[in-house]
């Protein structure tokens, strides 16, 4: 059986994770965002102030952070070919590295593209910018006017890749996961 690949993507601090996290409650196979782990790792190697925004827009070498991301985005679409169900989910995309890049300023690699392009989802669900929900942590470092500009950035490197983003209505994480599988329902009629 093939599986249908499916992003859940968004700016920070949109619900992804809680999202996430309930498709995988309700029997859905996940695979969880890496890049918190990364920012750990991150945070260790520079001083307080030095700590500006994202770990993208402050590590010491932007080029292996960015190399060991997308590797690992890579890995997880790669061992969805051997998840045997009708739906897998991926807690932000291949694409998100490039967006994120963008938005930071930060020059991508052709490769990286190339790699979107050949290693495509089935379909992207995007979790708006929510103010009431927003919380800045240790490894949410971004305001959220930021992740308002983050989110937009997302929307269109997936909608230059060929994408078209279903958007995730705010509402309860109840609303928001009945939401999920009555698209995912629909969809695959």
């Amino acid at each position: 059986m093939k599986s249908k690949r499916i992003v859940v993507t968004g700016g920070p601090g949109t619900g992804k994770t809680v999202l996430i996290s309930s498709l995988e409650k309700n029997g859905y196979h996940c695979f969880h965002e890496v890049i918190r782990t990364m920012t750990l790792d991150a945070l260790d190697d520079v001083s307080l102030e030095d700590q500006l925004v994202n770990p993208i827009d402050f590590v010491k070498d932007a080029k292996s952070f960015n190399d060991e991301l997308i590797s690992a985005r890579l890995k997880h679409f790669e061992n969805g070919k051997n998840i045997n169900k009708e739906h897998v989910f991926y807690d932000r995309g291949l694409p998100d590295v490039i967006a994120y890049m963008n938005y930071f300023g930060q020059t991508t690699e052709p490769r990286y593209a190339d790699l979107c392009l050949k290693n495509r989802y089935d379909e992207v669900l995007i979790l708006p910018p929510w103010k009431e929900i927003y919380v800045q942590d240790n490894e949410r470092m971004e305001n959220f006017e930021q992740a308002c500009g983050i989110h937009e950035q997302l929307e269109n490197t997936y909608i230059e890749l060929g994408y078209k983003p279903i958007e995730v209505p705010f509402g309860t994480i109840e609303n928001r996961l009945q939401f999920v599988i009555d698209h995912i329902n629909g969809a695959s009629e």
